[in-house]
């Protein structure tokens, strides 16, 4: 079942500026898929699309059963309780610890302290990070503040992972280690959407998107492409 779908989707930005035009897409629940693509290409505007940070031009774009362009201030929240967003940038606040920075999304759906902290420190765990719960952001490594961002994104349980070049600042092993921990909520049944332009993280992937020019230019399913 689809859990994303792009029909016919465009984004212009004033002054004629077309990011994306014409697109076409679905993916599957439970789907691991890479958008592939030089800079410039539509991969940042194609999940700033699906994650509400941005509106269609044109065309119908519905994620989880929401028609994007019907969102409201009242109906985005909830539909962002079934996001993860991790970006190339961690964006973790350094006046408060990693485990306060986890809590943070929960304390602002309205969790009680306590169950927001349990949970937190749950995530924490699962990326690896349980020892640095009480840990400044600055004082982890590159890595390890991208895991912490991991925490921070899946500690509500979403649906959908969004993940904008989250190794591009990375070095090898760290890296490594990010893809694994995404591999591993897809393996339990978390849809992901990974951009990168990174042709050796792709073997990973059950589907590769590559885009151009704010389009699909072509779909590679595990040994298989096909052109758009």
């Amino acid at each position: 079942m689809a859990i994303i779908s792009f029909s016919h989707v465009s984004k212009h930005y004033p002054g004629d500026i077309k990011a994306m035009s014409d697109l076409s897409l679905t993916v599957e629940e439970g789907e691991l898929v890479f958008l592939a693509g030089p800079s410039g290409a539509g991969k940042s505007t194609l999940l700033k699309l699906i994650a509400g940070i941005e509106r269609p031009s044109g065309g119908v774009l519905q994620v989880s059963g929401q028609d994007m362009r019907r969102l409201n201030r009242t109906t985005l929240p909830y539909l962002r309780r079934k996001l993860g967003l991790i970006m190339q940038q961690h964006r973790l606040l350094n006046d408060r610890s990693v485990l306060a920075n986890v809590m943070l999304p929960l304390i602002v759906s309205g969790d009680l302290h306590a169950e927001a902290e349990q949970r937190a420190r749950v995530a924490l765990g699962r990326v690896g990070l349980a020892d640095k719960a009480l840990a400044a952001p600055q004082t982890l490594s590159g890595g390890e503040q991208q895991r912490a961002s991991i925490a921070r994104a899946i500690v509500h349980r979403p649906r959908i992972i969004l993940a904008d070049e989250p190794t591009a600042n990375l070095d090898r092993d760290s890296g490594r280690q990010v893809l694994d921990m995404l591999q591993a909520f897809n393996d339990a049944g978390v849809t992901c959407i990974i951009s990168t332009h990174d042709e050796r993280l792709l073997e990973r992937a059950s589907r590769v998107v590559e885009l151009a020019h704010g389009r699909v230019a072509a779909i590679r399913e595990a040994d298989s492409e096909v052109g758009a």
